[in-house]
C-alpha cells in the first residue's frame, strides 16, 4: 500500500496533523492501534479530568462548544470530543492497526504494521508522551509482598486493597492519586521530588487563563535558555474538579496525607527518603511567586486593577518535619506516579540520543521526512496540551509539505 504521509497515532496530535494535511490536499492515513483517542478512553484513571478549562480545548477547525466553558472535561468526554473532531473532516483513521517498525530510507519510508505495510514519503510520529510509565530502578528492591501500580495501571481506589499506600511523585498525577486515595479512607504517604506549584485560580481567574494571557504558554522552544530542563519539568500540581479547588502539598497535608521527600532507596525493609524536601518546597514556592509577579505586572500594564480580583496569593508550603526512613511493612501498595516516556515503533537507533530520546529540532526529526508531535515543549510551552497540538501541527505540516515538494522536484 502507498500514500504520501503516514501519521502514527489517533489522539489529538495525530488528528490535528491529519486535519492540516487534509486542508493541504495531502494524501495520508492515520494508523491507530486501538480507536481514536484510545488513551483517553481506556488508559487513564476513572476520575481523571482535564487540567485545562474546556474553553482551551481547540484544534484546527474545531473547538469546545458545550455549556461549561470554565469546567474541566472528564476523560471520556475528551475522547468523545476527539472522536467528533475526527468525524468532522473525515480523518482517514485505520483503527486496530499496530505499527511494529518504521524503516526510513533515502527514497522514502516503509511502515510495517500487523495489518500490512505502507510505503510513504513522510512519517509523523504522533503517539504522544505517555506511551508507557517511567518507573525508577528502585522499584526492583520493593518486596514481592507489596503491590506495585503505575499511574497508567491505576483506575480507582477500589483497585487498591486495604493497608497503607505510598505514592511516589508529586506532579499532577501524584497529587491527584494521593488525594483520591486519602479521600477514600486509605492511609497515604506521598514521596515528593521536583514539582511545580500553582494555584487553581488567582485574582478570580483560572491559572491557565492567566498563563494564556501573559504569553507564557506560547514561549517557543528556540527562546528558552535550557530547553532540556524545560522539557523535563513536571506537570502542574492541579486537579480539574467542578468546584475548582486547589491541590498542593498544604491541601494534602491538611487532609491527612503524610508528606516525605524523594524516594532514593530501599534497604533492610525500609524506604529511604531524601532530606531535601524543605529545599524543594522552598524552590517551588519561589517559582510560584515569580509567575504570580508576571500576572500582577500584566494586570497593572493592561489596566485590569479593579476589574479582576485582589492578589490572593497562597501562603508558603508548610509540611511537618519529614522522616528519612519508613518501614515498608506499613505499605500494602506502591503507586508510581514518576512520569511517562513515549512509546515508538521500532526505529533506527541513530534517531535517538544517548539518553534514548528521539533527536529532533522542534518536531523535525534527524531523518528527512520524519516528524514527531505531542511531546512536552515540542515547539512551544503549550505543546503537550490539546490547545498546543494545532499550532505545532500547522508549522510541521508546512515543513512537511515543503519536504514533499522538494522530493517531487528532485525526482
Amino acid at each position: 500500500m502507498k500514500t504520501a504521509v503516514v501519521v502514527i497515532g489517533g489522539g489529538q496530535a495525530g488528528l490535528a496533523m491529519s486535519r492540516c494535511l487534509t486542508g493541504r490536499s495531502v494524501d495520508h492515513v492515520v494508523l491507530e492501534r486501538g480507536g481514536v483517542a484510545q488513551a483517553w478512553r481506556g488508559e487513564r484513571w476513572d476520575s481523571l479530568r482535564l487540567l485545562t478549562p474546556n474553553w482551551m480545548s481547540r484544534l484546527p477547525g474545531h473547538r469546545y462548544d458545550g455549556d461549561d466553558p470554565d469546567g474541566y472535561m472528564p476523560a471520556a468526554e475528551v475522547a468523545d470530543f476527539l472522536e467528533s473532531y475526527g468525524r468532522s473532516f473525515g480523518a482517514p483513521v485505520l483503527p486496530g492497526t499496530t505499527v511494529t517498525a518504521v524503516r526510513i530510507g533515502h527514497a522514502g519510508s516503509l511502515v510495517e504494521t500487523d495489518q500490512g505495510s505502507w510505503r510513504c514519503r513522510a512519517v509523523v510520529l504522533a503517539t504522544g508522551a505517555a506511551g508507557s510509565a517511567r518507573v525508577p530502578a528502585v522499584a526492583a528492591a520493593i518486596p514481592a509482598g507489596i503491590r506495585q501500580l503505575t499511574a497508567l495501571d491505576y483506575r480507582g481506589p477500589a483497585q487498591v486493597g486495604t493497608g497503607g499506600v505510598l505514592v511516589v511523585g508529586a506532579s499532577a498525577a501524584g497529587v491527584q492519586l494521593a488525594d483520591e486515595l486519602s479521600r477514600a479512607g486509605r492511609s497515604v504517604t506521598l514521596a515528593v521530588g521536583d514539582h511545580v506549584r500553582v494555584p487553581r485560580t488567582y485574582r478570580g481567574r483560572d491559572i491557565y487563563r492567566w498563563m494564556d494571557a501573559i504569553g507564557r504558554l506560547d514561549e517557543r522552544y528556540d527562546q528558552v535558555e535550557d530547553l532540556a530542563r524545560a522539557r523535563r519539568l513536571p506537570s502542574l500540581q492541579l486537579v480539574g474538579t467542578p468546584e475548582g479547588r486547589p491541590l498542593d502539598l498544604n491541601a494534602l497535608a491538611a487532609s491527612g496525607v503524610r508528606i516525605v521527600g524523594r524516594l532514593v532507596g530501599v534497604s533492610r525493609g525500609r524506604a529511604q527518603f531524601s532530606g531535601s524536601l524543605a529545599n524543594l518546597v522552598t524552590g517551588a514556592d519561589l517559582k510560584l511567586h515569580r509567575l504570580l509577579d508576571l500576572i500582577d505586572e500584566h494586570v497593572a500594564a493592561y489596566g485590569l486593577i479593579g476589574r479582576v480580583g485582589a492578589p490572593d496569593r497562597p501562603g508558603p508550603t508548610r509540611v511537618p518535619v519529614a522522616p528519612t526512613e519508613v518501614e515498608l511493612a506499613r505499605f500494602a501498595t506502591v503507586v508510581w506516579a514518576t512520569g511517562y516516556r513515549p512509546r515508538y515503533p521500532r526505529l533506527d537507533g541513530a534517531l535517538f540520543d544517548r539518553h534514548g530520546r528521539l533527536r529532533h529540532d522542534g518536531g523535525v526529526a534527524a531523518a528527512p521526512g520524519t516528524y514527531v508531535l505531542g511531546l512536552p515543549f515540542l515547539r512551544r510551552r503549550r505543546s503537550s496540551l490539546i490547545a498546543g497540538a494545532g499550532p505545532d501541527a500547522r508549522e510541521l505540516c508546512d515543513h512537511l509539505v515543503r519536504h514533499l515538494s522538494q522530493r517531487r522536484a528532485a525526482a
